[in-house]
């Protein structure tokens, strides 16, 4: 019998930017050992695409973006995930204040030590940096 993938739920304010890219370069990267989903802290951008810089961005390292719908976080999906995965401090907090007792021990930063910036109006630049960020982040999670 296989052992079912790991889950990871990606996690940062509008689900808009950095968890949708941290999905997808964790998905990719850890094929068929994981299992991952992304969420937002707040509704703003449920229903819609990722932000048009990002998806650009990620498309430049070979990532695609392009078919992403925000999501917002859940209790369900916090049950559902193994890892839930804050992008900064303050995700970090929202999440623990919607944890319950079997959930408590999910979250955790992205990084682990330091936030990953949010590049919201910024420059490509700034995406670029957050997809690098992102990217050498990602084999902490996928051993």
């Amino acid at each position: 019998m296989t052992a079912r993938p790991r889950r990871l739920l990606t996690v940062c304010l509008g689900n808009h930017c950095r968890s949708p890219l941290a999905a997808v370069i964790l998905a990719q990267l850890g094929g068929d050992t994981v299992e991952v989903k992304s969420a937002g802290t707040r509704d703003k951008w449920a229903g819609k695409p990722a932000h048009a810089e990002m998806v650009a961005a990620a498309a430049a390292r070979g990532y695609d973006l392009s078919t992403h719908l925000g999501v917002y976080i859940s209790r369900d999906l916090l049950e559902w995930a193994d890892v839930v995965l804050a992008m900064d401090a303050g995700n970090l907090a929202t999440l623990r204040d919607l944890a319950d007792e079997r959930t408590t021990p999910k979250p955790a930063l992205y990084l682990g030590d330091r936030d990953v910036p949010d590049p919201w109006g910024k420059d490509a630049a700034a995406f670029a940096g957050v997809v690098t960020l992102v990217e050498d982040g990602a084999t902490r999670h996928l051993s």
